[in-house]
């Protein structure tokens, strides 16, 4: 053997920024259990660890497993499985039997345990960014889109996780939930602090929230921006209270609340809040409110302008439509006012912002104004189409479907409340997925002839695109709701890639020949 080797030292290195508590360089047990309260069940502490793992599948020899509770699976059914493969560690809910030299650690709930061993995992990246929360009913997309345009405007680095896509630098990873699994959030915010991020806005949802994945850290500002009754069913919240109980968590995990005081909830939004309080809205009591609202628009475009009052004083104009728009802009000035953001960055920032499928403004034409949404249900489409009435407009033409394997009332209820509302409906299909399309239209049309309403049908989506196109007069607004920032249609298990700005260009290409 050469005399280098037989008198070398070799060094084993371990993922991420995993806790090291007796700087061995070693990531180990005591370290990513240090702001846990926990019960050692059998073997021991002293033990080194891998890597942390939640999924059964990824489990390998030296992991830490943690048995996750959910709706279907129970991960504590796993354990056999998980033991087989190498685990050394498991965090249970519950006694298991495992053999001698695997070391159990008993805690009251796994997924909050798991959102504190993941912060330990990737060494707290909480605090190395601003971490800013926004919860809601309504208006968390489109915030921290505004958000994120503000403060980049200002020269800050923002990451961002929300419903449409994780944003890390240059790095745009689709989104599966609203809010992450706690792990997810402490791999992105270690990616975001990596990448030299100064912040990061994330939208958190009631789910999020109910399920401890936003626990292993406190927001620096917490934002909640409306309650409506929503999320109510099986698997999710019993009734509104539970809801609004859920959603308010948010003002007792982090520094600084900004609540939206018009909100007929307030007192109970902020019942028990730890935070310190800031409130906006068009309320006198509002610490940052607007004034003397007037609906704006040209050729092509429609917004809305106001007089913001209060912790700032400047008259503000954003190319979005509709009242929402003055709350969506008040809680991104709201936040972006902590940031010392200029009057001038903020101006700037919010008549650029946009967000993919929230009220998308495409310019087809500068004699009607053509638009898309992801409204896709009665609820979101009325608000929408009542908004939308609001500029009166020559016609207001609704272009949407359903989507398959969904409850038929969803779809009378849209067909009727767009026979209420708009001029003109054009029905067209959405993800069938199992079912036929025209079925689909069917139950559509049954809502709509509650109304008197004016109505077509065509299947094909891109021809009914081409048609609200083709007869678009002036003065129009036109709305294609339903798809939003989709780019995929699926049909019998498949997506297929349709985006419908694609196809908007595409018809418009079709129109010139």
């Amino acid at each position: 053997m050469s005399s280098w080797l037989s008198n070398a030292v070799f060094y084993q290195i371990y993922p991420q920024s995993f806790r090291d508590s007796n700087a061995d360089g070693i990531g180990d047990l005591p370290g990513i259990l240090e702001k846990l309260e926990y019960t050692c069940l059998q073997g021991s502490t002293d033990q080194e660890v891998k890597n942390v793992i939640y999924d059964s599948r990824k489990v390998e020899e030296g992991s830490l497993f943690i048995c996750i509770r959910g709706a279907v699976v129970d991960g504590h059914k796993f354990v056999p499985d998980v033991v087989a493969k190498g685990a050394k560690v498991l965090i249970v809910e519950e006694a298991v039997e495992a053999p001698e030299d695997v070391t159990v650690i008993l805690v009251k709930d796994t997924r909050y345990a798991m959102a504190f061993i993941s912060a330990a995992y990737f060494g707290y990246p909480a605090e190395k960014l601003k971490t800013i929360g926004i919860t809601g009913t309504k208006g968390k997309t489109t915030t921290t889109y505004m958000v994120k345009s503000i403060l980049e405007n200002a020269g800050y680095k923002v990451g961002l996780i929300g419903t449409i896509e994780a944003i890390i630098g240059d790095k745009v990873i689709p989104a599966k939930n609203t809010t992450p699994e706690s792990y997810v959030i402490q791999e992105y915010f270690h990616e975001m602090a990596e990448a030299g991020c100064d912040c990061v806005v994330m939208e958190v949802s009631s789910q999020g929230l109910m399920l401890h994945r936003t626990q292993g850290f406190v927001f620096d500002f917490g934002i909640f921006t409306n309650i409506e009754p929503d999320h109510i069913g099986p698997n999710e919240h019993k009734d509104f209270d539970d809801y609004l109980r859920c959603k308010s968590l948010l003002l007792k995990q982090c520094k600084v609340g900004i609540v939206n005081r018009d909100d007929e909830h307030f007192e109970k939004i902020i019942e028990g809040h730890t935070c310190s309080l800031e409130t906006y809205g068009f309320s006198p009591e509002a610490d940052l409110r607007a004034e003397d609202a007037k609906l704006v628009g040209g050729k092509g475009y429609l917004g809305i302008s106001y007089h913001l009052k209060g912790l700032l004083d400047f008259h503000v104009e954003i190319d979005i439509p509709g009242k929402f728009s003055i709350y969506n802009s008040l809680t991104a000035i709201a936040i972006c006012r902590h940031f010392k953001v200029s009057e001038e960055n903020i101006l700037k920032a919010l008549k650029v912002a946009k967000v993919k499928g929230r009220i998308e403004m495409v310019k087809v034409s500068d004699d009607f104004t053509l638009m898309i949404d992801y409204a896709h249900n009665a609820m979101a489409l009325e608000s929408l189409l009542t908004t939308l009435k609001e500029y009166h407009p020559h016609r207001l033409v609704c272009l949407f479907g359903c989507g398959g394997n969904r409850s038929k009332l969803r779809r009378y209820e849209m067909g009727e409340v767009s026979g209420k509302l708009a001029d003109l409906t054009i029905i067209t299909s959405d993800n069938p997925r199992d079912e036929e399309p025209q079925a689909i239209i069917d139950d559509i049309v049954v809502g709509m002839k509650k109304t008197d309403g004016k109505y077509i049908t065509i299947c094909d989506r891109k021809e009914a695109i081409k048609y609200a196109i083709e007869h678009g007069q002036p003065g129009d607004v036109i709305i294609l709701a339903g798809k939003g920032h989709e780019t995929y249609q699926e049909i019998k298990g498949v997506k297929y890639d349709m985006d419908e700005r694609v196809l908007i260009k595409e018809v418009l290409e079709e129109l010139k020949k």
